[in-house]
């Protein structure tokens, strides 16, 4: 089959399209044709060795592959995936060939798992079932940006665990870079689950995606009455932050935040440690929770896929133009330059598709 593999950390060029055997699964195991793959800035940052610095001093605590040292086998990149299932291997009955389904983390601490190439196997835990109303490129879609999204939305400590229609209707949620994949996500899921929604951006052009994903309000953090615009919105202040720069963005979430609120970070922007004051945090008794999926437990993410099918169940977890994430594809030769296009930023979804 066909399928990219990179032998050695370093930029886009180590990305080298080639033949890989087709793998059966074994117990436990299923086996998906791969029709979409989904790029997301963790794919880059594994390839470049980006998580190196850090990865010396935490895998051996976090106790996952996805931040291990340099490959030492050739690696197929990407986590996020959706296709049909081929085969199953003993154990399997929630699934059968023929299935549509969606994948992710498929390659933590699984170097020959990735999505792109022709068929991956996987821990059937890893595999979930596609909604009726959505295609292949939504599929890819979900993973990583839906899971994200719907554990920063349920970290706080009197809210929900589970989102469904109401779930977050007393909320008042600030989503953070409400233009990237992540943002987008959050603020789809938390108007579907009731909260009023606050999303912040830097421009006119990601304040015209966030409205389309559904935000009530859009401010843009870089103005000087950033703090007043929201404070207008939710005087007493916001209930949760779904924060992608937490260094830069401190001191706006700690003006903003409530007396007991909660700020979820799944990201900081490179070189800005991140440094809230103490006292205010104190007196807020603001709590703060981090999120990265690969430690989070599988427990919590298939509660966020039955979540997020659901909400694509109701037509409220979408992509494209219309949803305020602009679908940027490449075919699976050209996942070297799919790699470049979120390594420099590309706003919306990358898609590489393996098979028509």
């Amino acid at each position: 089959m066909r399928a990219i593999t990179y032998a050695r950390n370093g930029d886009a060029s180590v990305l080298q399209l080639g033949q890989r055997p087709v793998e059966e699964p074994t117990e436990g195991e299923v086996r998906v044709h791969v029709v979409r793959s989904g790029v997301n800035p963790t794919d880059w940052k594994l390839r470049s060795g980006a998580f190196a610095a850090w990865a010396t001093h935490a895998a051996s605590k976090l106790r996952s592959g996805a931040f291990g040292p340099p490959p030492d086998e050739p690696t197929v990149p990407n986590h996020d995936g959706a296709g049909i299932v081929d085969a199953v291997g003993t154990g399997v009955t929630e699934f059968r060939k023929g299935d549509r389904v969606w994948v992710t983390l498929a390659a933590d601490g699984r170097p020959g798992s990735g999505t792109a190439q022709e068929y991956t196997v996987v821990p059937a835990e890893r595999v979930f079932s596609l909604p009726d109303d959505a295609d292949f490129d939504l599929g890819a879609s979900i993973g990583i940006p839906g899971a994200t999204a719907h554990r920063a939305l349920t970290v706080s400590e009197d809210g929900p665990s589970r989102l469904r229609p109401n779930a977050l209707s007393d909320q008042t949620v600030l989503v953070a870079g409400g233009a990237g994949a992540v943002g987008n996500a959050a603020i789809q899921l938390a108007r579907w689950a009731g909260a009023t929604v606050i999303a912040t951006v830097s421009g006119e052009e990601k304040a015209q995606l966030a409205d389309r994903a559904g935000a009530h309000h859009v401010v843009n953090y870089r103005d000087t009455g950033a703090s007043d615009q929201i404070r207008r919105v939710a005087p007493a202040g916001v209930d949760l932050i779904v924060e992608v720069a937490a260094g830069p963005n401190a001191d706006l979430d700690q003006s903003v935040l409530k007396p007991g609120g909660t700020i979820s970070i799944y990201a900081n922007e490179s070189g800005v440690p991140f440094a809230p004051d103490v006292g205010t945090n104190m007196v807020l008794n603001a709590r703060y929770q981090f999120v990265l999926l690969y430690t989070v437990g599988w427990n919590r993410i298939a509660s966020a896929a039955a979540d997020l099918s659901q909400a694509i169940d109701d037509g409220a977890f979408r992509i494209g133009e219309q949803a305020g994430l602009p679908v940027h594809r490449f075919d699976l030769d050209d996942t070297a330059a799919a790699h470049d296009a979120v390594e420099r930023g590309a706003v919306g979804k990358v898609l590489v598709t393996v098979a028509a």
